[in-house]
């Protein structure tokens, strides 16, 4: 069980408690994630090396420099920095990239430049991912021989309209 510990009055309500998550840093020189306001979900994660992304779809796996151990009963998701994609066409592949809490080796992120004519540069210590530690629910399998009939149904993609 992960401890917990009171949360500063900037708290989102929701819950009461903070999450301690153990981590190891591989490269000493880059700081910590953290939050670029003090309610923000996501933590900024700092490349580890210099990285070139060819226009058109260049990728590259870029290293964080940080190991982290995610407490059992919860998960980390990298997401993609907004500004980063809008400004640039950089976004991140296998979004959101899943860490589970047995995982130890070093977080990486799957970097892609969209820019259709424009390379891009990821330097040392740029902010290119945010990291999402969320709490997830263990799953009960119950199969059936028939779902719920629901106003929804089996309408899927595109059946609610603009």
């Amino acid at each position: 069980m992960p401890e917990h510990h009171e949360r500063s009055p900037r708290g989102r309500g929701r819950d009461d408690a903070v999450v301690q998550l153990r981590v190891q840093r591989l490269d000493p020189d880059l700081p910590l994630p953290k939050q670029q306001h003090p309610d923000d979900a996501g933590y900024d994660l700092h490349a580890r090396e210099d990285v070139e992304l060819a226009p058109g779809g260049g990728r590259a796996i870029v290293p964080t420099g940080l190991a982290v151990a995610i407490p059992s009963g919860h998960a980390g998701f990298v997401l993609p920095r907004s500004g980063l994609a809008l400004a640039h066409g950089v976004t991140c592949l296998n979004t959101p990239g899943l860490i589970d809490p047995l995982y130890r080796g070093e977080l990486k992120v799957l970097l892609v430049n969209t820019d259709p004519t424009t390379p891009y540069t990821v330097h040392r210590g740029d902010r290119i991912a945010q990291l999402v530690i969320q709490a997830v629910q263990t799953v009960e399998w119950i199969e059936v021989d028939a779902l719920d009939a629901t106003a929804r149904d089996t309408y899927g993609f595109g059946s609610t309209g603009r």
